[in-house]
């Protein structure tokens, strides 16, 4: 028997969608917060938000005769015809918010606009309580919402501890101050004040703010993301490759100052990241993405965490090579960045000047350069690597065999007069071990891991070179037949030319059927229908793919791996200063091609410090 459910019991349904938690409240409570152009939101909770939990703004506020109809179901200000949802600009819309919460809690909601005095209206269960009644107070609005749950106690009983619940509400309130810098945010917990966030005017104090809720390792190691292009801007911080986490914890993106998650974003920032760090590692991150609201919609869940881009290739193009740009130039800034010039270096000692070898002369550590010593396997992939490539003569082996002494310095530099002179990793001093390199620069010590520094170099040369040769095509002898749905078959005759373009030649055969009838001659052993069935996947759900480089990277860091300088290779100094410049000038060589940093630096002050200098 079909019947129309009572008002009381669709409110419950509807709040089973938007409050799952404590947190649930206080994020729908803050945005409406941030929608009425508060400038000071403050958040209290009593165990957890379980008890009690107050948000107090300073708002545009809300009318005496409007208080019932907020807590009405479907009442927004937000939005009046369907045109109002092709371009949201607002947080909150639905209307729904403080009519579930009210229908699951006992609400208090005193406001009062500008040269007004204020009102309140309060619900229990959904439940008028009372007729609006005047409450006296400032411009703004507080709601007070205590017994969450309390006339569902099946949904109370889902609830975790009060510790739990409270983490649950800083992290809800967090994301929401990281949204907005303009706004100031206080968080109180039990009475105690956990944290006062003032409004940010300036670059420098909102890098505060961000290290004050995330941590300040994180800032101490991220970049800043600049990126305007097509209609779309992109800011923010992201972290160094060395600075990756075994979860997606940190990582945060704000589109039009909602916070999100989105596959789109997260599948293009792994992408720009994929040459860089490798494994279960995940890349951390605060990104903003700014684009013309009518070009993305938040509609999509009730608690709008979800969007969808109306064109979602442009977006993850334009996300993938502004972050992939910028993760190619860490170099040799980050450490630099770190080193702390409140010391002056010490006076030169007697050294010669060495004129530094150079990445395109030919030099010992020319892009692809082997090293004595790598084994049967280095010389096997240099000549795989020279028959693929059809290069030849890109680097002379080094001179010299295996150290046996623990430390044995190589040669001696004297560095120029001027510090404007001196490279940002400085000139080489001497050698440890056979595996790190010890060099002096302005600011004081710097330490490299020689091979991993050279397998960076021979990399990231690799990737050149091949890219100048392109994707060289090899037929296969006998074609690789595979079915498919209609609609990737659809996509393979679309996207020809991106198969073309890689060294691919896929034909359609009939409506469900391809045939796979040349492969990369880099990937020719690779298995050619999976390849193609993962790309036809990546096209259909982001509309762009980088499996096949993804793949031929692979195989070059394999290549460059072999290729480079094994330990125990004893170096002359005029090599090991080849090698610093050769960092200097290469992408991405702040880290190996496994995400590892190539190298640290300590200053002068750090040094006296470990030494107890000036005590």
């Amino acid at each position: 028997m079909i019947k129309v459910l009572s008002p009381r019991l669709a409110n419950q349904i509807a709040a089973g969608e938007v409050v799952e938690r404590p947190a649930s409240v206080a994020k729908e409570l803050i945005e409406n917060a941030l929608d009425a152009g508060a400038t000071r939101i403050r958040v209290e909770a009593e165990r957890g938000g379980i008890a009690s939990l107050v948000i107090s703004d300073d708002g545009h506020g809300i009318s005496q005769d409007e208080l019932p109809l907020a807590l009405a179901r479907h009442a927004t200000s937000k939005i009046s015809d369907l045109d109002d949802l092709e371009g949201v600009a607002t947080l909150g819309f639905r209307g729904e918010a403080l009519a579930s919460i009210a229908s699951v809690s006992r609400l208090t909601l005193t406001s009062a606009v500008e040269g007004e005095t204020g009102f309140c209206v309060s619900a229990e269960g959904r439940d008028m309580v009372a007729d609006v009644r005047p409450a006296p107070r400032n411009r703004g609005t507080t709601l007070e919402i205590r017994d969450l749950f309390f006339n569902t106690p099946a949904r109370r009983k889902f609830l975790k501890t009060e510790k739990t619940e409270q983490n649950h509400i800083q992290t809800a309130v967090s994301r929401q101050a990281m949204s907005r810098f303009d706004v100031g945010f206080e968080w109180v917990h039990d009475g105690k004040v956990h944290w006062q966030l003032p409004q940010c005017a300036t670059e420098s104090a909102r890098a505060q703010r961000i290290a004050k809720l995330v941590g300040q390792p994180f800032m101490d190691a991220a970049l800043s993301v600049e990126a305007e292009a097509i209609g779309l801007k992109l800011f923010g911080w992201v972290a160094a490759p060395t600075f990756s986490r075994s979860q997606p914890d940190l990582q945060y993106l704000f589109v039009n100052g909602r916070v999100v998650r989105d596959r789109l974003v997260g599948h293009a920032i792994r992408q720009a990241y994929r040459d860089v760090m490798y494994g279960q590692r995940h890349p951390a991150y605060v990104l903003y993405l700014e684009l013309d609201p009518a070009s993305v919609d938040v509609n999509v869940h009730p608690t709008k965490h979800e969007v969808r881009f109306r064109d979602q290739r442009l977006v993850h193009d334009f996300l993938f090579k502004s972050l992939h740009r910028l993760l190619a130039q860490v170099r040799t800034d980050m450490p630099a960045a770190q080193m702390q010039p409140d010391a002056p270096a010490p006076a030169p000692h007697g050294l010669q000047n060495q004129a530094p070898l150079s990445l395109n002369t030919g030099g010992p550590f020319a892009a692809g350069g082997s090293a004595q010593g790598a084994g049967p396997s280095g010389n096997r992939a240099t000549g795989v690597r020279d028959q693929l490539l059809g290069l030849s003569g890109l680097a002379a082996p080094l001179e010299g065999g295996a150290v046996d002494s623990v430390f044995e310095p190589t040669g001696t530099t004297r560095l120029p007069e001027s510090d404007a002179e001196i490279p940002p990793l400085g000139f080489a001093v001497a050698q440890l071990h056979g595996v790190y390199l010890l060099a002096q620069n302005t600011h004081g010590l710097v330490l490299v891991d020689i091979h991993a520094a050279h397998e960076r170099i021979t990399y990231e040369a690799l990737k050149t070179a091949h890219d100048e040769h392109r994707l060289a095509s090899r037929p296969l002898l006998l074609p690789v037949t595979m079915a498919v749905s209609e609609t990737e078959a659809e996509l393979a005759q679309q996207r020809a030319d991106l198969f073309q373009q890689f060294g691919f030649q896929v034909d359609c055969l009939g409506p469900e059927t391809l045939a796979v009838r040349a492969v990369p001659a880099l990937l020719q052993n690779a298995p050619a229908e999976a390849l193609v069935r993962d790309v036809l996947s990546d096209l259909q759900q982001y509309g762009s793919s980088e499996r096949i480089l993804a793949r031929r990277d692979e195989l070059l860091a394999t290549m460059a791996c072999h290729g480079s300088v094994r330990a125990n290779r004893k170096l002359s100094v005029p090599e090991m200063n080849a090698l610093l410049r050769d960092m200097e000038r290469t992408e991405r060589s702040g880290q190996c091609n496994h995400g590892r940093p190539t190298w640290t630096a300590l200053s002068m002050a750090e040094l006296d410090r470990l030494f107890l200098r000036g005590r």
